[in-house]
């Protein structure tokens, strides 16, 4: 990191551990932008903020739908000159029931949130990301992974809100990890991990009704990817808490990524 002013923009900033993370990195010099869905919600963390070391700003955006998701591009880059880091943390778990649902443009909901979303976000705001170099780039996955169905990318077929959740993670990890391979490192790095088991989140809550890891766990493991001067430089990596891991076999496969890439680029209109 520059000495320069550091800019964060966190996705999902009002609830679970992407509230907690902004509660955290409040405290700290610098400038903050919190994106979440819900206005009310916004206007209540940037209430708690209120006394914050970091200059806040908040962006809306319902980023089930990709006219949303480049809205939100737009108001963030009417907003500043560049971004230090990019948390791509925002998403959905896998649901209380095994209802399929879709997103506003026919998507798998959980694919389309928690991948197509933060892909057509962080392509958007490369520029951004470049102009605040060296920059990161901080995707909050899962240890939840499985390949994914080529033929039914939407799962037409065979649904499970537990298999939804971890093909879109796989999908948000596997172009990851290709979007490292394109960028200088000494510019912008990429990187995901899985920050902590169950935590006790809104998501987890629905989803499992028990908890494991505290949000103190998962905070630590973000903010870590976001400010260590250990990882400076350090691109296209998978860690689990704080430690680097390894993700499923198929997100290393370059057939999968580029093809995952060709897709998500397509079903996003987006191009880098």
């Amino acid at each position: 990191m520059t000495d320069r002013e550091r800019i964060v923009l966190i996705t999902g900033a009002t609830s679970g551990l992407g509230r907690e993370l902004s509660h955290v990195l409040s405290t700290e010099p610098g400038r903050l932008i919190l994106h979440g869905r819900d206005p009310d919600k916004l206007k209540t963390l940037r209430n708690e903020l209120s006394h914050s070391q970091a200059e806040i700003d908040t962006v809306t955006a319902d980023l089930a739908e990709q006219a949303e998701v480049h809205q939100l591009a737009d108001d963030v880059t009417g907003l500043t000159e560049y971004l230090s880091v990019l948390v791509n943390n925002a998403g959905i778990g896998k649901g209380r029931s095994d209802a399929r649902e879709l997103s506003p443009d026919g998507y798998e909901l959980r694919l389309a949130v928690n991948h197509l979303a933060p892909f057509a976000l962080t392509l958007r705001l490369l520029p951004l990301l470049e102009a605040g170099a060296p920059s990161r780039v901080v995707n909050v996955a899962s240890a939840a992974q499985q390949p994914i169905d080529f033929d039914d990318l939407h799962l037409a077929r065979e649904y499970s809100g537990s298999r939804a959740y971890a093909q879109s993670k796989l999908a948000m990890i596997a172009t990851g990890f290709h979007l490292a391979e394109r960028l200088p490192p000494r510019l912008v790095t990429v990187n995901s991990l899985h920050p902590a088991t169950l935590m006790p989140t809104a998501m987890v809550r629905e989803g499992y009704g028990y908890s494991v890891d505290d949000l103190d766990t998962g905070v630590a493991a973000v903010k870590r990817l976001i400010d260590s001067p250990e990882l400076e430089g350090v691109s296209g990596r998978y860690f689990s808490r704080t430690e680097q891991s390894r993700a499923i076999a198929a997100a290393y496969s370059p057939e999968v990524q580029l093809r995952l890439w060709d897709i998500s680029q397509e079903l996003t209109d987006t191009r880098l």
